[in-house]
């Protein structure tokens, strides 16, 4: 392909933002037919969806790019769509999606309105500083409230109501007005082709045969098959091998401009070589970088292991190709007494927790124990030291608490919940059960309520989600920012058999439900274990205090099947004899948790 023709006026780059099913993807699929980039079949939907954990969710995980050639008023457009995820877990795909942007398409379902992840991506885009047209979908549906939505839009975001786009992306009706705007109110890309070559790495994936494939917005100048472009991260020089844009699949082009996306392929040999938000440079000049992105901060923390040790190489070299095109996922390598050697991965949420896991699973084929989602604390020391903890293993213990800690700090989210009014009084109450403080709340319009709550981040990653949406017959929606540390009376809970602590099986959290999780624990793990020839104690314990207890009974042979008849003291003879040899195999025997034990656990506990 030649894109050379077309001047940074003829280019046009927008995304799509909105709450998670509020119809990107769909929307998505008619601009690519519209434009006829894509054959008009029944069978596209969710084209730009390629991972199989997206269509089988039906979300959209991963931002998608996809190039279109549009002719408006005798010109024509080299327009660039990227679809993006609405899941508050992938915020981190989004703002990364908005860099290489100059305009997006706001998308609000008609029936809906205006929701917790709208408001969220909404700011995210206007504090980039990019134009931002907003589009009423779905008015097609017997509830959808076009008007209503479009006040909503005016009072929320100062958007005026005539401005908005009503549209519905299934029927096609009105969307081909949609790309005449777009090509009318986003401003073109300002950069200047004769310029020295500069580039903005926003995304990147590993291709089985030609390596890790950079997706680019080029800022400044031009650059070709045989170009040399240096790093500003690493400092690397690399030979550009292939340059094209997604229509929607890769498309080899003679060359990129400035004001275009596209990808290259430029043989790095390393995986960790691909730094998103990376600046490239012609090699002979060497600029300024690019601000780049705040790296992705983790939410939640969990250790992944293999269930079999003899996988681990295997699986190192699969998460880290998986991160590649996942760069929100921090690692660190951990070793359990219990599960071998593994790692501690931080995600953005539990959402985004168990998509990585899907992925691994269905990409790479990986057998995989996830343990207990954990949140990071913070602990401050009283000669002014402080440490993060990430695994309930490096919490202090009771002793140290009291001797050298001066407090124990949780993480806190301001939460921002939308939903219809006959909720509230559930929505308070369930916001009050998870130690949550009240900070405003708002009507939107005379049917909606807006409340935003400061809570714990524990409180949130556990099942607050499943429940807010339970209590609210699924109406309700939910986003959260992180807000600070607070002074918490955290305690951990260690599962301990036969007074031997499993450190799998520690868990970080508030002393009043300590005693509740640890009953259920307990409860669950005497189920899961196999018996031995020797009684099993499973405890809960916190510190030195044992806040639960069940036990699981000896398998024992009959001893007494030979005696029939004669004096009791035969058989009370041979009991006790038995009873020794019990408590004797007790003292040395140790209970060997089964990797599917912890797996079931695991699994039962999510």
């Amino acid at each position: 392909m030649e894109l050379e023709a077309f001047k940074t006026d003829q280019i046009r780059n927008f995304s799509i933002i909105a709450h998670v099913d509020h119809g990107k993807s769909t929307l998505a699929d008619r601009l690519l037919e519209l434009a006829q980039t894509i054959t008009k079949r029944k069978d596209n939907k969710q084209v730009l969806d390629k991972l199989r954990v997206e269509r089988e969710r039906g979300i959209t995980v991963k931002a998608q790019s996809a190039s279109m050639f549009y002719d408006y008023k005798g010109k024509k457009y080299l327009l660039n769509l990227i679809d993006t995820p609405g899941h508050m877990d992938f915020n981190f795909e989004v703002s990364r999606s908005l860099a290489a942007c100059q305009g997006t398409l706001l998308l609000v379902d008609a029936a809906q309105g205006i929701q917790a992840q709208t408001v969220a991506n909404f700011y995210l885009a206007f504090g980039q500083d990019i134009k931002i047209l907003p589009v009423i979908n779905k008015i097609d549906l017997p509830s959808a409230e076009p008007e209503r939505v479009a006040s909503q839009i005016e009072v929320a975001f100062e958007m005026p109501a005539e401005e908005c786009l009503k549209i519905s992306a299934k029927s096609n009706l009105n969307v081909d007005q949609i790309l005449p705007t777009i090509i009318e109110s986003v401003p073109p890309p300002s950069g200047d082709v004769e310029a020295p070559f500069k580039a903005l790495l926003f995304d990147s994936w590993h291709d089985t045969y030609v390596g890790v494939v950079c997706l680019m917005a080029v800022i400044d100048g031009r650059v070709k098959k045989g170009d040399k472009i240096v790093s500003a991260h690493s400092e690397r020089k690399y030979e550009v091998m292939e340059t094209g844009i997604m229509y929607p699949e890769q498309t080899p082009t003679a060359s990129l401009q400035a004001g275009q996306v596209g990808y290259f392929v430029l043989n790095m040999k390393a995986l960790s070589e691909s730094h998103v938000g990376d600046t490239f440079f012609d090699h002979k000049h060497i600029g300024t970088p690019m601000p780049g992105f705040i790296p992705a901060k983790p939410m939640v923390w969990a250790g992944i292991f293999p269930i079999d040790t003899a996988d681990f190489e295997k699986l190192d070299h699969s998460i880290a190709k998986l991160t590649l095109s996942d760069s929100s996922v921090l690692i660190q390598k951990e070793t359990s007494t219990a599960l071998g050697q593994g790692w501690r991965l931080g995600f953005l949420g539990t959402l985004h927790m168990d998509v990585f896991r899907q992925r691994l699973e269905q990409e790479y084929d990986a057998n995989i124990i996830i343990t207990a989602p954990t949140v990071p604390y913070r602990v401050e020391y009283r000669d002014g030291t402080e440490k993060l903890i990430r695994n309930p293993t490096e919490f202090p213990d009771m002793d140290e608490i009291s001797q050298k800690v001066r407090s124990v700090q949780e993480p806190m989210v301001r939460s921002t919940i939308i939903f219809p009014k006959e909720y509230l009084g559930d929505i308070m109450v369930l916001c009050g059960s998870r130690r949550g403080v009240q900070l405003e709340h708002t009507y939107l319009d005379e049917s909606r309520v807006l409340l935003k709550y400061r809570l714990p981040l524990a409180e949130v990653v556990t099942d607050f989600h499943q429940e807010l949406k339970g209590r609210s017959s699924g109406f309700a929606s939910f986003d959260y920012e992180e807000d600070g540390y607070d002074d918490a009376d955290l305690v951990k809970m260690n599962i301990v058999l036969n007074s031997k602590p499993v450190d799998a099986l520690s868990i970080i959290l508030h002393r009043s439900q300590a005693e509740l999780v640890g009953r259920d624990w307990v409860k669950r793990l005497k189920g899961l274990l196999s018996r031995q020839l020797f009684e099993i104690v499973i405890q809960a314990s916190v510190g030195n205090k044992i806040i639960a207890r069940e036990g699981l009974s000896a398998m024992r042979k009959n001893v007494t099947a030979k005696c029939y008849g004669g004096d009791v003291s035969r058989k009370m003879k041979l009991l006790n004899k038995q009873k020794e040899g019990k408590k004797r195999m007790k003292a040395i025997g140790g209970v060997e948790v089964s990797q599917e034990a912890f797996y079931d656990f695991m699994s039962k506990k999510k």
